[in-house]
């Protein structure tokens, strides 16, 4: 596959190096998946965590079930299939 590029309002062949530039900026991409999925998930769980921090305060008192709930949002990044296949607790 030829890539293109447009210089001084031409179209022009990507030169070797720049085409391996460019195959190396893709590997990288596909390489770091797993990362951006990941950061994904714990940004949602941290954001769910946050929603019921109000709950844990010391002036409180933490229900058994909304308890078990915060622990199962911590213990996400351990299901199998993290990050990719996730199963949410369900808020009491």
């Amino acid at each position: 596959m030829t890539h293109y590029k447009i210089v001084n309002g031409s179209i022009a062949s990507l030169t070797e190096g720049e085409v391996a530039a460019l195959n190396l900026r893709e590997a990288e991409w596909v390489e770091g998946e797993h990362d951006r999925q990941a950061s994904d998930v714990r940004n949602q769980r941290n954001s769910l965590l946050s929603d019921t921090d109000w709950i844990a305060l010391s002036d409180n008192t933490m229900s058994t079930e909304m308890a078990a709930y915060r622990q199962a949002l911590r213990d996400v990044t351990t299901q199998e299939g993290f990050p990719y296949s996730v199963t949410w607790p369900t808020k009491p």
